[in-house]
């Protein structure tokens, strides 16, 4: 099959033959259709994140299943997919108590004294993320995916995979936005729109898009945002905490930045909850002022959407097929795995939303 394959950090990927194995016990075969390049995916690109080499990137994805292994009960072959890199266990303590995106997923993937399930002749190729779906094809665990209605287009469904899921599951599960609530999102791109949107859906009172992009501005707006704010003008934060109740009762970062997530954190009012879902860059020190503790502010972590996938994305499918979910705003344009480069460098730009690889299927 054809592949995205990551050599050398900081290098374009190249399209190469790569050789999948065939499904082993609890493994799926999946045909891929969609792809979204997301950011995530830049970030080992850059090096800011470790991962083993050579590797086939991508991971927000949807397809059809081709095969099943032994003791597969969940799909068959011809049901429609979408991937999740949070693959769980079903039994760990995380899985158990309602958390299965913190699960580890070590039992999901192959044991080194077994074959690998990507492959170049005698060299391993590294799955990335539980998945690898910048390929023609994906062997994964059960776990790592959810069967979906038929009527649900492919590409769009795609987007739920990573993006979607991590923002509006990050306002629904993660900070429990409430009814009436003020809502500040800094970073308007695939997970950030999601996550307007998902405040929308929440029954926000007021949500406040922040971005140093005026397009991408006026596109959160048909997301759902009341209020923007243009991040080049002035001090975000006294901005925000000018406008009426002076500070929100939620703050999420989608960026990935240190000083953003410090913003987040500064614009709350007391009691008030600010939520990282942006990668900031391994090994980055966040820093804010221990006395607004005493506040009751709160600072959370979040992956991807605190996630229970097999619940939460047929939800999202359901909502899209209602009108309530806007994914077709948030897909920027198709385009051919080989064009994967040109997409990764227009995320450097903060210009598009998601660019969504088709395969032939």
């Amino acid at each position: 099959m054809k592949a995205a394959v990551l050599h050398q950090v900081g290098q374009p990927l190249a399209i190469e033959d790569v050789s999948v194995d065939k499904p082993g016990p609890r493994e799926v075969l999946i045909r891929t259709a969609a792809a979204g390049v997301c950011h995530s995916d830049l970030h080992f690109v850059e090096g800011l994140y470790p991962y083993r080499l050579p590797v086939v990137l991508g991971h927000e994805s949807a397809g059809i299943v081709d095969d099943v292994g032994a003791d597969v009960n969940y799909v068959n072959p011809g049901d429609h997919v979408i991937t999740c890199l949070s693959a769980f266990c079903g039994h760990c303590e995380a899985c158990t108590t309602g958390h299965p995106s913190i699960c580890d997923g070590r039992e999901t993937r192959r044991r080194r004294d077994q074959a690998p399930r990507l492959h170049q002749s005698e060299r391993t190729v590294q799955q990335f993320a539980n998945l690898s779906s910048f390929a023609e094809q994906m062997l994964v665990h059960e776990h790592a995916l959810v069967k979906i209605r038929e009527d649900m287009p492919l590409d769009k469904a795609a987007l739920i995979g990573c993006g979607v899921t991590t923002g509006v599951g990050a306002v629904h599960n993660t900070a429990n936005v409430e009814v009436g609530s003020t809502v500040a999102v800094i970073g308007c791109g695939g997970v950030g729109l999601s996550c307007i949107n998902g405040a929308s859906i929440a029954g926000a009172g007021r949500i406040i898009a922040v971005d140093r992009v005026s397009s991408k501005l006026r596109l959160a707006r048909e997301f759902g945002a009341t209020d923007v704010v243009d991040a080049t003008q002035g001090d975000t934060v006294e901005k925000i905490k000018e406008m009426p109740g002076g500070g929100v009762h939620f703050a999420f970062e989608a960026i990935g930045l240190k000083q953003t997530t410090e913003e987040a954190f500064n614009m709350l009012r007391p009691g008030g909850t600010a939520t990282v879902i942006g990668m900031v860059p391994y090994g980055t020190k966040i820093e804010i002022h221990a006395a607004d503790f005493l506040q009751e502010k709160k600072l959370l972590g979040c992956a991807m959407g605190s996630n229970r996938f097999r619940v939460d994305m047929p939800r999202y499918v359901d909502f899209y097929l209602s009108g309530r979910l806007k994914l077709d705003h948030l897909l920027a344009k198709h385009i051919r795995l080989d064009q994967v480069n040109d997409a990764l460098d227009e995320l450097k730009t903060g210009e598009a939303a998601r660019s969504v690889i088709l395969f032939d299927t």
